[in-house]
């Protein structure tokens, strides 16, 4: 039975071209599953129904969510909702993502494509906030852009946004066209965009929207006080690998701690730290669970001062969390171990163990009388085998200092480029 909520949920602006949202929006992604098993067409709308009758107007999806059928679910339930209280955001980019490769398409055909797509998928007249999944670094930002520009002068789209771009990217658009909001990750275990993208925003006058803002679920005890799904895509997440997770699950207690501090719950905590960050972060939680919205809900109500903050921020580094962010849905590299010439390819999707025996046979060998090789310049790889390529210098140095970490090595002896970038020529 449906219930409303004693929490009021403000509404908020995002960005400076007009939209309002809800303070708190609600990330569809677990309706469809990935997280966890899908749920039911009758579940699925009734969730959405109870958070917007709890206040929640904000819905993410994204074509590649499903894929489609979450757009195909969030497009049956806004049939019993008043659409124009309703803002939609939804996404393209991501043109095939099987678990272990993903391809990435931004050329504008493909922009207009999707587009059509995703309004016949959600059968509305209009998309009220679409986004870049991802970016398409072979394709002119400007170009991507400008058919995303024709889509909200044909009325298709009301405003744009971007998700996981760069701080180059994001001004490059927004000179195209403005941008309304850009959609990355940030919780109290991931706070990368602190540096430059959130001043960046700021400066240009574009809101944050946060995905994963309980990361993904763990401050909500996910595989803490509950076990993953054996199918789960977190399986595989590198901070909730096997090792590492047992070292996360130290902070978690003390977030534990200092919810009881402010008579909440750990989740309702990590909420209310990322709230505080200014009123232009807008968190999209995703839950597949009623009483986990209302605690999602309940998050508005906390009252944070500086102090607190800087008291949470303290207790919880994010440097302090094992394990590597996610970046990308595939990551690969070869190393090469010993005298004997073993080469190992290492996915990280069902292969974190394995990922840590190499790390741990490198702390019990002598350093000095190891060779070890690996390699750069493969972004991603698509489903029939053809490659994404990238040697920019950044880039190279991104790669080095991201294997050194992994590896847990001051230095790598034999350091390749893995293939040739053409583009570059």
């Amino acid at each position: 039975m449906e219930k409303q909520s004693n929490v009021h949920v403000p509404r908020v602006k995002l960005g400076s071209q007009g939209l309002e949202v809800s303070r708190l929006g609600y990330g569809c992604l677990g309706l469809t599953g990935l997280y966890n098993p899908p749920v039911s067409k009758e579940h699925g709308i009734s969730i959405i129904n109870q958070a917007f009758l709890n206040g929640i107007t904000f819905f993410d999806t994204a074509d590649v969510y499903g894929p489609h059928s979450n757009e195909i679910l969030i497009g049956k339930a806004l049939k019993q909702l008043p659409r124009e209280k309703i803002q939609l955001a939804s996404k393209f980019g991501i043109e095939n993502f099987d678990g272990s490769s993903v391809m990435i398409n931004g050329r504008p055909e493909y922009v207009r494509a999707c587009c059509e797509a995703s309004l016949k998928r959600l059968d509305v007249a209009y998309i009220d906030l679409y986004y870049q999944h991802r970016v398409d670094k072979s394709v002119p930002i400007e170009d991507t852009v400008g058919e995303m520009k024709k889509l909200v002068e044909e009325g298709k789209v009301k405003y744009l946004g971007l998700s996981e771009a760069s701080p180059d990217t994001i001004r490059r658009a927004h000179a195209v066209h403005p941008i309304s909001a850009v959609q990355m990750e940030w919780s109290l275990w991931t706070r990368d965009l602190e540096q430059e993208i959130v001043p960046l925003c700021r400066e240009l006058g574009i809101g944050i929207v946060t995905y994963c803002p309980l990361g993904s679920g763990f401050f909500a005890g996910k595989a803490v006080v509950e076990n993953l799904p054996s199918d789960s895509i977190l399986a595989w997440h590198p901070k909730f690998s096997r090792n590492n997770l047992e070292k996360n699950k130290i902070l978690y207690a003390c977030l534990t701690n200092l919810s009881r501090k402010h008579h909440c719950t750990p989740s309702q905590l990590a909420l209310a730290w990322l709230l505080h960050q200014g009123s232009d972060v807008v968190p999209i939680p995703g839950t597949t669970k009623m009483e986990n919205l209302e605690n999602n809900i309940g998050s508005l109500n906390i009252k944070l001062t500086e102090e607190d903050l800087k008291e949470i921020s303290d207790a919880l580094p994010a440097e302090g969390f094992a394990g590597e962010r996610l970046t990308g849905p595939f990551a690969a590299y070869i190393v090469k171990l010993g005298t004997q010439g073993l080469e190992v390819l290492v996915l990280l999707k069902g292969n974190l163990d394995k990922l840590e025996l190499i790390m741990q046979a490198l702390k019990e060998l002598p350093r000095e009388e190891i060779q070890l090789a690996t390699k750069f310049g493969i972004a991603s790889i698509s489903k029939d085998g053809g490659f994404e390529v990238n040697w920019r210098p950044e880039y190279v140095r991104a790669c080095c200092e991201a294997s050194l970490k992994r590896l847990q090595v001051d230095y790598i002896d034999l350091y390749y480029q893995h293939r040739i970038d053409q583009t570059a020529y």
